[in-house]
């Protein structure tokens, strides 16, 4: 089987990508998720190789060879060329140490192949530093244990006879032109996953955020209604106390009466008194009884007026309190509307922005 003659060494994951072979400049990616790619040891062959497997096909089949080099072209990315598979593989990697990780990996294996090109295998153990690499071997993966007689064809060996000088010259061309829109090919890649991520929870948010702002647009509709029945009823009880404040004004004229007739008898009284105590006293007791009584009689009137002057006071500066207080308590009312009035706006604008921005 096929799994007894090639062993995995390291395994990764990593994002696949091949040169464009039309252009030789843009990268084809392989997929939409990172796949596992393993470097295998093919003891019977005693050859090297890098292979990952998509669906039932092997996306990398790459015999490693001593004249490879694996180039990194940024802190996630790396390439290498293959002029037996006439292209270039790029490995989009999940961070450096991961890339940092498979680049060792492919120096040793590329020295194991050397050395294993120099020093055949003989029928016993290889004298050369690749053993190393087979002692640290992962526990076979899923993507092994699949394999079965019928796909030993993908782990089929490939030769590992160096490229003629045109090929190599083919395949440095190659390379530096699939290393132009790598950087930027990776920039955007990894761009467009972030702003995926990103997109997918702002909608979350805007979503719950939408649904919070219906609710505080409700319960703002419910207040508004009620600050302008409020400020209706405000509005109908100042214009009914108006009236009430205009008919209390009337008893101010009264009052003035009263005290006009308060000095008038206040006057008389005094006159009174002069006349009962003055030289020219009259003879007759019944007319001073009677002066006297009329003087009783206009105190206690005078003291009546005077008590009815002073609730008539109060009734009046209670009336201009309470026309004060309604005055105060409608421009309120009349302010808060025009804050809630404003915060609507507002929120309808943020509602109609959220609209328009969302997909």
């Amino acid at each position: 089987m096929s799994t007894a003659r090639e062993q995995p060494i390291f395994s990764t994951r990593a994002h696949v990508f091949q040169i464009d072979p039309a252009t030789k400049r843009n990268w084809i990616p392989a997929g939409k998720h990172a796949l596992t790619v393993s470097y295998f040891y093919d003891a019977t062959r005693n050859v090297y190789r890098i292979i990952s497997i998509g669906g039932a096909k092997a996306i990398i089949n790459s015999t490693v060879t001593p004249n490879m080099t694996f180039t990194k072209t940024s802190q996630k990315f790396g390439q290498w060329a293959d002029s037996r598979a006439n292209t270039v593989y790029g490995l989009g990697f999940a961070s450096e140490q991961h890339l940092t990780q498979f680049a060792e990996k492919f120096q040793e294996v590329k020295e194991a192949a050397r050395l294993a090109r120099e020093k055949p295998q003989d029928g016993g153990e290889l004298t050369s530093p690749a053993l190393g690499l087979i002692s640290h071997q992962v526990p076979p993966s899923p993507l092994v244990s699949a394999n079965g007689p019928g796909e030993e064809k993908l782990f089929r060996s490939q030769s590992a006879d160096a490229p003629g000088p045109t090929e190599r010259e083919r395949l440095k061309k190659m390379l530096s032109e699939g290393s132009v829109g790598e950087v930027q090919w990776e920039v955007e890649f990894f761009a467009l996953q972030d702003s995926n991520d990103k997109l997918a929870g702002a909608l979350r948010e805007a979503n719950a955020a939408a649904a919070q702002w219906r609710q505080q647009l409700e319960a703002q509709r419910a207040e508004a209604e009620r600050l302008r029945q409020r400020v209706a009823e405000l509005e109908a009880q100042a214009a009914a106390e108006a009236p009430q404040a205009s008919e209390k004004e009337v008893p101010s004229q009264a009052l003035e009466q009263l005290e006009a007739r308060v000095q008038t008898k206040d006057q008389e009284i005094q006159t009174l008194k002069n006349q009962t105590m003055g030289p020219r006293e009259a003879s007759d007791a019944a007319e001073r009884e009677e002066t006297q009584q009329k003087v009783q009689d206009l105190e206690t009137r005078n003291a009546e007026l005077e008590h009815q002057l002073r609730a008539t006071e109060r009734s009046l500066e209670e009336a201009r309190a309470e026309r004060e207080r309604a005055r105060a308590e409608v421009g309120r009312a009349a302010q808060l509307l025009d804050v809630r009035l404003f915060e609507l706006s507002e929120l309808r604008e943020g509602l109609a922005r959220l609209a328009e921005a969302a997909p």
